[in-house]
């Protein structure tokens, strides 16, 4: 992953934060409690789409689509994690890979109909990709947290300043 810094302004953070309260505000709304016109709040946020800032996207409950089990599976690979993730990143019913320090080299959620189509994804499909040593599913019983919104943090300061 390349990291990258994007530098935001003060109406910059104003529109992520009123899009993160609600993300389906009009431009005329977020226009109004931004303190632009419409044309500018709607330009602003084109401009954090295509720098990578922002991202529009349908947020849905797995449990609401029968998708019943939920898990973070552990993963250790042998040699680099960078295509073994990216392989796993590409099966159905993963729905989020990172990489990772310590003991474990990759962190793979998934959401699945049940227990054997949990069984098959870890055991039939995540063990399968070549660099795979071992992948250990921690089934979810609950989800108490699952956050969208955070706070943006102020531009970084220089020793300078």
């Amino acid at each position: 992953m390349t990291t990258r810094s994007v530098s935001l302004d003060g109406v910059d953070r104003a529109l992520l934060r009123a899009l993160q309260a609600d993300g389906r505000a009009s431009w005329a709304e977020l226009a109004t409690q931004i303190g632009l016109s419409a044309p500018a709040a709607k330009q602003r946020v084109q401009r954090l789409v295509d720098s990578g800032v922002l991202q529009i996207a349908a947020v849905t409950d797995p449990l609401l689509l029968g998708l019943q089990t939920m898990a973070m599976v552990a993963i250790t690979v042998s040699g680099s994690s960078g295509a073994v993730a990216d392989a796993i990143g590409a099966l159905p019913g993963v729905i989020y890979v990172v990489s990772t320090a310590g003991p474990v080299d990759i962190f793979a959620e998934v959401v699945c109909t049940d227990m054997n189509d949990l069984r098959t994804l870890v055991e039939e499909r995540i063990r399968s990709v070549p660099g795979v040593v071992s992948a250990t599913p921690h089934v979810y019983y609950d989800i108490h947290a699952h956050r969208f919104s955070w706070d943006i943090p102020e531009a970084a300061q220089s020793p300078r300043d």
